[in-house]
């Protein structure tokens, strides 16, 4: 099983992509700023290169990490030491990924985990910082959401992508 480099790379666009619209003052961004105190202004201000391209980097840490989390074939392919050793691994290994190594690999599968790693792991993040910082269950709701969608999208895109 190789990773699809294609779908991980465009996969970790999706981030930037929802955050374009989800933070849009027409969608939510004039909430998320009124929660935070800022101004149009002031996010002018920021280096938009280094933000975005960081935000991309990022995003294909998350991406790498949900592939894990959403492909099911990656746990048997540890089974055996990982890539390096399919040469080396049993004909059982073989006849297995020949029998299941496309099984759940589609969009709406991904899109499943993608959810649960949204809701599960995403939101009681943003959650416990928020409430620490004392923000509103607005502003959380706001992150949370955005995480939610993005990470449904990237579920579906790198585990249905084959």
């Amino acid at each position: 099983m190789e990773m699809n480099w294609i779908a991980i790379f465009v996969s970790a666009l999706t981030t930037l992509v929802v955050g374009f619209i989800w933070y849009n003052p027409k969608v939510f961004g004039t909430v998320w700023m009124n929660e935070n105190g800022l101004t149009q202004e002031e996010l002018r201000k920021g280096n938009m290169l280094k933000i975005f391209g960081l935000t991309y980097i990022f995003s294909l840490f998350i991406v790498i990490i949900e592939s894990s989390l959403t492909i099911h074939q990656t746990g048997a392919l540890g089974m055996i030491g990982g890539p390096p050793k399919i040469a080396e691994a049993l004909p059982s290994f073989k006849a297995f990924m020949a029998d299941y190594g496309t099984a759940y690999r589609t969009f709406k599968h991904g899109a499943l985990h993608g959810f649960i790693s949204g809701l599960f792991f995403a939101f009681p993040i943003i959650a416990i910082n928020g409430l620490f910082e004392r923000k509103s269950w607005k502003y959380i709701w706001i992150h949370a959401g955005f995480w939610i969608l993005s990470l449904t999208i990237i579920g579906s895109l790198i585990c249905g992508w084959v």
